[in-house]
């Protein structure tokens, strides 16, 4: 089974360059060998999820060069959920790209995608800092083609911010690597963890600043104050479909956060020991109350769903900055639900604005437009799932790390933003809701100028990705005990690090 690690990294690889070859002369083609990868994908994915089940780590040693020498393909719980939400997600988003379009404004739409796909994996495959270093470039490189798709100068002017600050996060983070290896002597993440708690006291100051310095690096992915200032912009900029691609990118920086911290910077690191509620917890809740703050004040849809993003991520983060079993087990499961919302989110946005012709994506009130009727059932969905209303899985997740932050010194302030962000964000939805939907002209029979006409099977069609997505959520809440009884054991499994680190530097098979 080891051999099987490396697929969800050669699959997206090998589908890449298949697409290419056929996009300009058979498009067609090149779409169906990107779908029918992300098909294989996900079940590859969810085949990974049932065996890391079990609570084995699985670790897979490129070259059979053995740990800490060599690269090696780490499977755990945490990666192998992870892997299954990004296929799911991906499978919703090129299916929609396919069905609307979006895929013909440019050739390189598939072969971007799926290395996009290859980067996030492997960022939750690897068992090495500077691989994960290569990974995130890996898709952030996919990612600002994937933002330029389409063109525009509202784009382009949005890709440039884009690139600027992930260069600067990736040249912190290469610092943040040189120093760590050059006081512990490896770039192995379960190795580093075995040797930083021997360290000498005189190396403990460079040691406290690589540490940082990386979390840092993490918290700008994640989007965490006061490093928030590119998501808005970036997300609302680029086309929803992508948008709801990039809703798995902040969960890039949350998982890195994760994984390090309680394999490497654990309560074992000395000085080391990374305590998150030092800066971290008041970041997270100050990120949430922008976030839901500009979702009040959005002109937009886009800045609606890119506002929304940054402030159910935060909650999120909320989650992890609590720092003990509980709480991060009710955060995954926050983070399965936070990011099929906002990416739900961003297609039924992506619907509208096609529908509206001129009016685009304006939170302004306008003529009836073909589909109206079902797509506001579909928006009202989406707006609970975002708001973390019941019936969906929000309320849960939400619910649940009210739950484990009970006894947190911070829990009065997270008691108090969480509610009262939630009614800033059902405000928010409400309003463009109701003037988009509510407040239309009162001529049925006159769709805007622009718009399609009378809805058709077409349109339907176009909407059953959105659907899709509305069925996982809906999911999520009714099998909510056997997902939180996993994320329970995916916590305790990342809060007792030595299987970790006995798994990866025991020898392992590879190829």
């Amino acid at each position: 089974m080891n051999a099987l690690i490396v697929a969800p990294l050669l699959l997206p690889a090998i589908m890449a360059a298949a697409s290419l070859l056929f996009m300009r002369r058979h498009r067609w083609v090149g779409a169906g060998i990107s779908i029918i990868g992300v098909i294989g994908l996900t079940a590859l994915a969810l085949y990974l999820l049932v065996t890391a089940s079990s609570g084995e780590i699985s670790v897979y040693a490129l070259g059979n060069w053995t740990a800490p020498f060599g690269i090696v393909l780490v499977l755990d719980r945490l990666s192998a959920l992870m892997l299954l939400l990004t296929a799911l997600l991906a499978l919703a988003v090129v299916c929609h790209a396919v069905l609307t379009g979006l895929d013909r404004k440019g050739w390189h739409f598939h072969p971007l995608f799926q290395f996009q796909l290859l980067g996030i994996n492997g960022a939750f495959l690897t068992g090495d800092l500077f691989n994960l270093f290569v990974f995130f470039e890996v898709l952030l490189i996919a990612s600002y083609g994937l933002m330029l798709h389409g063109q525009g100068a509202e784009r382009l002017k949005a890709g440039v911010q884009y690139v600027i600050v992930n260069l600067i996060g990736s040249t912190l983070f290469l610092f943040a690597v040189g120093i760590l290896y050059g006081i512990t002597g490896t770039l192995n993440m379960a190795d580093m963890a075995a040797r930083i708690p021997a360290l000498p006291a005189s190396d403990q100051g460079l040691l406290r600043a690589g540490t940082h310095l990386l979390i840092i690096v993490f918290a700008l992915k994640a989007a965490l104050l006061p490093l928030q200032l590119w998501l808005p912009r970036t997300y609302a900029g680029t086309a929803p479909p992508a948008a709801a691609l990039f809703a798995i990118m902040t969960k890039v920086g949350a998982y890195a956060i994760i994984r390090t911290v309680t394999l490497i910077f654990g309560e074992n690191a000395g000085a080391a020991s990374w305590a998150p509620e030092v800066w971290m917890m008041p970041a997270a809740l100050g990120t949430m109350v922008i976030g839901f703050a500009g979702l009040l004040a959005a002109r937009t849809l886009r800045d609606l769903a890119a506002f929304g993003l940054l402030g159910s991520t935060a909650t999120l983060l909320v989650a992890i900055a609590a720092f003990e079993p509980t709480a991060l087990a009710a955060g995954l499961y926050y983070l399965l639900h936070t990011t099929l919302a906002a990416a739900l989110l961003f297609l039924v946005v992506d619907l509208i604005k096609r529908r509206r012709g001129r009016y685009g994506d304006t939170i302004a009130p306008s003529p009836r437009f073909a589909g109206i009727e079902a797509l506001s059932l579909l928006y009202l969905l989406a707006a609970v799932a975002m708001a973390g209303l019941p019936p969906l899985s929000g309320f849960i997740g939400k619910l649940l790390i009210l739950q484990a932050t009970m006894s947190h010194v911070w829990a009065t302030w997270i008691w108090a933003i969480i509610l009262g962000t939630t009614l800033l964000g059902i405000l928010g939805l409400a309003r463009a809701g109701s003037a988009i939907f509510w407040k239309s002209a009162a001529h049925p029979d006159n769709p805007v100028e622009g718009a399609r006409g009378t809805e058709s099977d077409g349109q339907l069609t176009e909407a059953l990705p959105a659907a899709g997505l509305l069925a996982l959520l809906a999911a999520l809440t009714i099998w909510a005990g056997p997902v939180t009884r996993y994320t329970e054991a995916t916590a305790q499994q990342l809060f007792a690090p030595a299987g970790y680190i006995e798994a990866v530097l025991r020898p392992a098979t590879g190829g």
